[in-house]
């Protein structure tokens, strides 16, 4: 199997966007390198880099790991049962910045391979990941600049792969239980291997690639706006929309769990303070209100003049 290149790969892009975070956020990440033990559960190795209490970031983590297991978890055969309690090998780049200014958005990048090795049979290998922009006061400028860096990125692949990765990542990144987007999406794609695996790993490649180009402009746009206790505020309650989503319906993070991960790396992508309300609704005409209206609902940001 061809994992050696993936993982150079990998690393050297988390690499690449930890040295851009820290120069953007003048903090270092503290990196916290680890090993699983002979007899544990699940065997390999990875990396954490985490930054908390930044200037531009409040919390914010990239992650690599490479992971090896005796039975893939249900999270990932749920499209693939031919494959359900076959050995596995996993590594994957994920990341997610929670800023401090709440005019700078959340934002969330993984990039993974996955390959089952069924007894007997040649191994199946593909890839997954994706980006997306969780913004908490919208910017139409900024939602078309991400979305574009997406399109383009995918655009050497064939035209068929952004409208259908942008569609996959809408309905992906929704909150069921509140019939609500948890942002304004961006691409995602899983389980995917068409292309063959030279193609299709660079495919994965170029999202990876396109990260920071997607994301840092917005960061630089508006990381000096002024804001108060409001917008904090807001911030907060929307964070609250990101903890509901990746702890029912993300499936690298029940994938994590579930397969015997490290928790702590698992759990990097919470944010640092959140609030929940009952029934809560913003007030018409305000710039909240406009992130329901305006925002979170799927659009053709990257289309729009």
């Amino acid at each position: 199997m061809q994992t050696q290149v993936v993982r150079d790969y990998l690393l050297g892009l988390q690499q690449s966007i930890i040295a851009a975070l820290q120069a953007a956020d003048g903090k270092p990440f503290v990196t916290d390198a680890w090993t699983r033990a002979p007899g544990e559960r699940l065997q390999g190795d990875g990396r954490t880099q985490l930054v908390e209490e930044g200037a531009l970031l409040e919390r914010g983590g990239c992650n690599f790991s490479h992971v090896r297991g005796p039975q893939l978890p249900p999270s990932a055969t749920q499209h693939r049962p031919e494959l359900a309690g076959a050995p596995f090998e996993a590594m994957g780049v994920s990341l997610v910045l929670h800023p401090r200014n709440p005019h700078v958005p959340t934002v969330h990048l993984n990039v993974r391979m996955f390959a089952a090795l069924p007894e007997g049979k040649p191994p199946v290998v593909w890839f997954g990941g994706g980006m997306d922009l969780t913004p908490y006061y919208g910017v139409e400028a900024d939602a078309q600049h991400f979305h574009r860096t997406c399109r383009d990125a995918l655009a050497p692949f064939g035209p068929d792969l952004h409208p259908r990765f942008k569609q996959w990542c809408d309905e992906y990144f929704f909150l069921k239980h509140r019939n609500e987007p948890r942002g304004i999406g961006g691409v995602f794609f899983d389980d995917f291997a068409e292309l063959g695996f030279d193609r299709s790993f660079a495919m994965m490649r170029a999202v990876g690639d396109a990260f920071l180009p997607a994301y840092l402009p917005i960061v630089e746009r508006r990381r000096d706006t002024a804001y108060g206790e409001r917008e904090r505020d807001f911030q907060a309650y929307r964070r609250g929309r990101y903890v509901e989503f990746n702890l029912v319906f993300d499936r690298g993070t029940l994938f994590g769990l579930q397969s015997g991960g490290r928790t702590e790396s698992i759990l990097m992508s919470m944010p640092p303070v959140v609030k929940w309300r009952y029934d809560w609704q913003p007030e018409p005409g305000t710039p909240e209100a406009s992130l329901y209206s305006d925002f979170l609902r799927p659009r053709d940001w990257a289309g729009q003049a």
